[in-house]
């Protein structure tokens, strides 16, 4: 990182992490999505709306989660000392239920009544069907038909949670035209829906939001390794999709330029045209879905990493050279979701896999008393048939 460089707390007055970001929307959208910056600025510094926000973090959603010493996977990688950030132990089984949580207290405070959300792998769906229900809300999820197909579980789970799943068929029936549906959905009942988008990105306020709510991720992570280390990680490395889990563990870290971060894309079948989800990779400059970012378009990846876009805020930092941005081949996420769960009797989410397997390459590289962190953002309950078609074929 350039020392001359200042992080700032958040984005500039128009929405930009440096060049990254923005709002770019229909004139309909632009009055709700100023609404919602004032509110959440309000909320911010309102006591009542943080001491629920904290009450429910640790009664109903779980938090602290552990901080797991992974022994058997440090043994068998060789090298620096493996920590696991349990978010996989959070109620519903990821990450994804700090921002849930923290939106639809967010709407019920602008007196919301309809909740709709997108969803890929189902757990950004799930976390949202569960809040909405909590709070006696209306809700609509969407959701890409092959994202339908690949993640039927999840897909049951927001049925009986109450919600109401529309499978979205048009273009390549993923993540981006189940965004796209919930964008139109948005706009058309704006007085009485809030959306709770699921990662870093869209439109100002969404990535800034979505960060704070998962920052918690990074804070817990840093107190609870100074409590048994000591000391701080050498690396901290996430799967990124959007960049919601990965954003929220870095963020506490930004200002200690000894500690490396790394987020992790999905590679696909390597860095093939058409062949791989990794934006930093293969993508262009542009603008999608509200928000100026690296854009890119491909079908056959893990449905919670196969957004066609990168949040705004990673693109700065990467930008910047705060943080490093590799990727992961389906063979290696594939690899390390089995290892996980042979050595450690953990089963990570495909997503979180990617992240696992750059720790299990990166780890035999350092020292043996350097501290590797891994972002474990999900469970792997959702892939478990979709990654056995692969690794328990005759």
């Amino acid at each position: 990182m350039n020392k001359t460089t200042v992080l700032p707390e958040g984005p500039d007055a128009s929405g930009h992490f440096g060049e990254f970001g923005g709002r770019y929307v229909p004139e309909t959208l632009v009055a709700p999505l100023e609404e919602l910056a004032a509110e959440f600025a309000k909320a911010r510094k309102d006591p009542e709306f943080q001491r629920e926000l904290k009450e429910m973090r640790r009664d109903f959603t779980g938090r602290p989660t552990p901080l797991y010493f992974a022994e058997r996977l440090t043994q068998h990688c060789g090298g620096a000392k493996i920590y696991l950030k349990r978010e996989d132990l959070l109620h519903t089984g990821a990450h994804k239920i700090n921002n849930a949580l923290g939106q639809v207290l967010l709407a019920r405070r602008m007196g919301k009544k309809r909740i709709i959300a997108e969803t890929g792998a189902g757990q950004h769906g799930v976390a949202t069907a569960t809040m909405a229900a909590r709070y006696g809300m209306e809700c609509v999820i969407y959701m890409g038909e092959e994202d339908m197909r690949r993640q039927a579980l999840n897909v049951t789970r927001m049925r009986m949670l109450g919600a109401r799943v529309v499978g979205v068929t048009a273009g390549q029936k993923t993540l981006k035209e189940a965004v796209n549906e919930a964008m139109r959905d948005w706009v058309t009942n704006v007085r009485t829906t809030h959306y709770v988008l699921g990662t870093a990105y869209g439109a100002h306020p969404y990535p800034y939001m979505v960060r704070e709510f998962h920052r918690v991720i990074g804070e817990e992570a840093r107190t609870q390794l100074m409590d048994r280390e000591g000391k701080l990680p050498d690396v901290i490395c996430a799967c990124v999709g959007g960049g919601s889990n990965a954003i929220g563990i870095f963020y506490a870290f930004l200002d200690e330029p000894k500690v490396r971060l790394v987020g992790v894309e999905a590679g696909g079948e390597g860095i093939k045209p058409g062949r791989h989800a990794a934006r930093f990779q293969g993508g262009k400059l542009g603008v999608l879905q509200g928000s100026k970012s690296f854009l890119l378009q491909n079908s056959d990846v893990s449905a919670g990493l196969d957004y066609a876009a990168v949040g705004p805020e990673h693109c700065h930092l990467r930008e910047i050279g705060r943080a490093e941005y590799t990727y992961a081949t389906d063979d290696e996420a594939l690899d390390a979701f089995s290892k996980l769960g042979k050595v450690e009797g953990i089963l990570p989410a495909l997503e979180t896999a990617h992240a696992v397997a750059f720790a299990m390459k990166e780890a035999p590289k350092l020292k043996k008393e350097q501290i590797l962190l891994v972002n474990l953002s999900g469970r792997g309950d959702k892939d478990v048939n979709e990654a056995a078609r692969f690794l328990l074929k005759s």
